[in-house]
């Protein structure tokens, strides 16, 4: 088999946490596999930290730097890794619920594997958004107990397939009684109990300091070891507030002598050394809800005899008589069951060896082996790249008139009304998406939205109308040149759509009778959506001469408006960008190969090709013209903000487009970049769509996203969606002129035209 060559993503050591543990030790296991060529760490870093990372270390990114989640996966794909094993765990990871690191993910080129350390049953819609992300993106998903894979398939729905139980990992070492280590760290005869790890309120030890009273009326020389530093998180806030409650209970308890705690961090042999010491391992968390314990698999796997409530991973560990279970916050049982392994040593050395040789399916050479199957398996099978088409937001955003215009956050705003330009968006997407297996979606609402058109139609001047409020009343005689074009287009396009043959029939007299005006209109936009229109309603109706005309003549003056304006720096339409801009390329390449116009065709691919560099982020990443720039002043660097999906949706569209026109994989990634802008690849490393509803934020700012989810931005994450499961199921490509890639010194894939031969 070929070697594989593995990329981590989590903590590292000398970080001091169990991610950081388990992420060091699993690439070590996995490297010292002989089917293994290479493999490298990508580090978190928490705010303000410096860490002196060993040479495993490739790459690290700063926990709240959008953008380094991004230049990292760029190291990744350049790397040529095979697969990437990401280390979940809520807090390691910036923004809301860690969100950032989405954009990481959507950048990826390779496939990706994803450890989960903690699954939560319960989680808060961030929390939930997030896995639900990281479920879509990754090729397997790891869990250490069978209790999270079940929620995951139960709570999440996911795929079975994919989700994978491999337990925590622990080191291989002898199975030894206590006494040799207990005298080498000065406990000579003692009866020890142990707790280890970073010191927080959900660990329970107030419950096993609570029960030594019973203990140490059967054992009177038992010690308890409570040893681990307090956690970083609630030493920032907090300080030592907890620990000193902790050291209050034990003076008034009197039971100075006989609970230890020893506050500091400890590295790995020197755990492995106490753990090896103690006669009984205690585990006394408050809840349920602990997916996995480091300190617990170590413990079992070291032979020890261990007392534990029964959260998850304990339950599944202990459940077969290598420990002992008690209720939560039970001070009597926990002492009970405490006690009575320490009065009986015959019972407590048998349970430890059950322990031993329970766990070592669990050492780390094993547990590489897992991980390294997981990862030819992931290596042989792409990740799933889209998410699933979801209407719930559509659905919840129209009513009995047609599409609500805006919302706050989620909730449809009749304050503001509807508009002719997105129920014509609308009806084009029910025409796109109609085929796509959402016909009964698209069947019931598509004449909700024809008949906002027709109505929108004002014959005493031959235009439509926009604007209309809640209350039914049109608030304009006629809308812009635009809406009137994008009207054409949905139009146009429904004149074509096969599913409906009524809708169709109606749509094509109102078609004929509203393109007359736009031989007037002088806004190139205007020309382009209309364009758009009669690529679809030309084929139905090729005997159509006006219209045929009219295609001719707008092409002409998209094509001439781009010679007048164009410079060797200055490759567009116009002297500034503004919005939906690569519609105008993507007017010119379809009418272009449709009428087998080829210099239409070149300038079309030419400015869109100028466009993506344009709207191409240092980093590599889709950054979109921002709409503070659209004023600005002539031929002018595009301004990065504020952000609008209409821009990576109609940059999506341009580049299905070239690519049908043009058989380079180029196109197609490209595309897949500008989608990537809705799944976190961004600015701000911020995924804009909730995969649940299929809303979609209404943009980026400098410092946040736009919660409000409206018509425009909700279209056009349905119609690139729409655009790129097209992509999925095998572009139909036409042979016309060639195009191969040459090197950018923008970084960026670029092309040159020349004449197929």
């Amino acid at each position: 088999m070929p070697a594989l060559r593995v990329a981590f993503v989590g903590n590292a050591l000398p970080r001091r946490c169990g991610i950081a543990t388990f992420t060091t030790d699993l690439e070590l296991a996995v490297r010292h596999i002989d089917t293994v060529a290479q493999t490298a760490i990508i580090a978190m870093c928490d705010p303000g930290s410096h860490y002196a990372f060993g040479p495993q270390v490739r790459w690290t990114i700063d926990q709240e730097d959008a953008e380094g989640y991004l230049a990292a996966a760029a190291f990744i794909n350049a790397q040529g890794f095979d697969v990437v094993s990401l280390q979940h765990e809520f807090g390691i990871f910036g923004g809301e619920a860690g969100e950032l690191v989405l954009g990481l993910i959507a950048a990826l080129r390779v496939p990706l594997v994803t450890t989960l350390h903690t699954v939560l049953d319960k989680p808060t819609p961030a929390q939930r958004a997030v896995i639900d992300a990281i479920l879509a993106a990754s090729a397997q998903v790891v869990v250490m107990a069978r209790k999270g894979r079940a929620i995951l398939i139960d709570t999440y729905g996911a795929d079975p397939d994919t989700i994978v139980v491999i337990p925590h990992g622990i080191p291989d070492m002898p199975l030894v009684l206590p006494q040799r280590a207990k005298n080498a760290l000065g406990y000579g005869d003692r009866h020890v109990i142990l707790t280890f790890g970073l010191l927080s309120p959900n660990k329970g030890i107030e419950t096993m300091i609570e029960a030594m009273p019973r203990v140490l009326a059967q054992v009177p020389d038992a010690v308890y070891v409570v040893m681990g530093a307090t956690h970083p998180a609630l030493l920032r806030k907090a300080g030592e507030a907890y620990r000193d409650t902790l050291i209050e209970r034990v003076h008034a308890l009197g039971l100075d002598d006989h609970v230890e705690f020893l506050n500091r961090f400890v590295d790995r042999p020197e755990l492995l050394d106490h753990i090896a010491m103690c006669d009984v391992y205690v585990t006394p968390y408050l809840g349920e809800a602990q997916m996995t314990s480091g300190t617990l698999a170590y413990s079992h796997g070291l032979g020890r005899p261990v007392v534990s409530t029964p959260y998850w991973h304990a339950v599944e560990l202990l459940m077969d008589g290598s420990g002992v279970l008690v209720p939560f916050n039970d001070p009597e049982g926990l002492g009970k069951a405490v006690t009575d392994l320490l009065v009986d040593e015959r019972a407590r050395l048998a349970m430890g060896r059950k322990a031993y040789v329970a766990s070592r399916a669990m050492t780390w050479a094993n547990v590489g082996l897992r991980y390294r199957d997981c990862f030819r398996a992931a290596s042989h099978r792409a990740a799933p790249v889209l998410p699933a088409m979801e209407l719930g937001h559509f659905k919840a955003m129209c009513d009995d008139t047609g599409l609500f215009q805006h919302a706050i956050h989620g909730i449809p705003d009749r304050h503001h009304g509807y508009c002719i330009d997105d129920n014509a968006r609308a009806l084009l997407a029910c025409c796109r998406i109609g085929g796509d297996g959402h016909a009964a979606f698209a069947h019931a609402m598509a004449p909700r939205f024809a008949a906002f058109i027709q109505h929108g139609w004002n014959p005493d001047n031959a235009r439509f109308r926009n604007f209309m409020g809640y209350d039914r009343r049109w608030l304009e005689p006629q809308g812009s040149h635009d809406s009137h074009g994008r009207t054409l287009w949905a139009l146009g396009v429904c004149t074509a759509w096969h599913h409906d043959p009524a809708l169709a029939q109606w749509a094509a007299p109102l078609f004929r009778e509203a393109m007359a005006p736009v031989a007037a209109f002088g806004s190139p936009r205007s020309w382009a959506f209309t364009l758009l229109g009669l690529h679809g309603y030309c084929p139905a109706y090729p005997r159509d001469a006006e219209a045929g005309r009219l295609r001719r003549d707008l092409a002409e003056r998209l094509y001439q408006h781009l010679l007048t304006y164009e410079t060797p720096d200055w490759v567009w339409f116009e002297n500034r960008l503004s919005y939906d801009n690569a519609r105008l390329c993507e007017a010119l390449i379809v009418t272009g190969r449709a009428l087998g116009v080829q210099h239409w065709v070149a300038a079309g691919l030419r400015s869109l090709h100028w466009l993506l560099a344009v709207q191409t982020a240092p980093s590599g990443h889709f950054r979109p013209v921002g709409s503070e720039g659209f004023l600005s002043g002539t031929r002018q660097p595009p301004m990065p903000f504020d952000q609008q999906p209409v821009e990576a949706c109609a940059t999506i569209a341009a580049c299905l487009a070239a690519m049908d026109t043009e058989p380079a994989p180029g196109w197609q990634t490209e595309a897949q970049r500008a989608f990537a802008w809705f799944t976190g690849t961004n600015d701000l490393g911020i995924p804009l769509v909730d995969t649940h509803n299929g809303s979609c934020r209404d943009g980026l700012h400098p410092d946040r996203a736009n919660e409000n989810r409206g018509a425009e931005s909700l279209l056009a994450y349905i119609l690139s969606l729409s655009d790129m499961r097209r992509i999925t199921q095998g572009p139909q490509i036409t042979q016309g002129p060639q195009i191969t890639q040459s090197p950018s010194q923008t970084g960026l894939s670029s092309f040159s035209i020349h004449s197929a031969e």
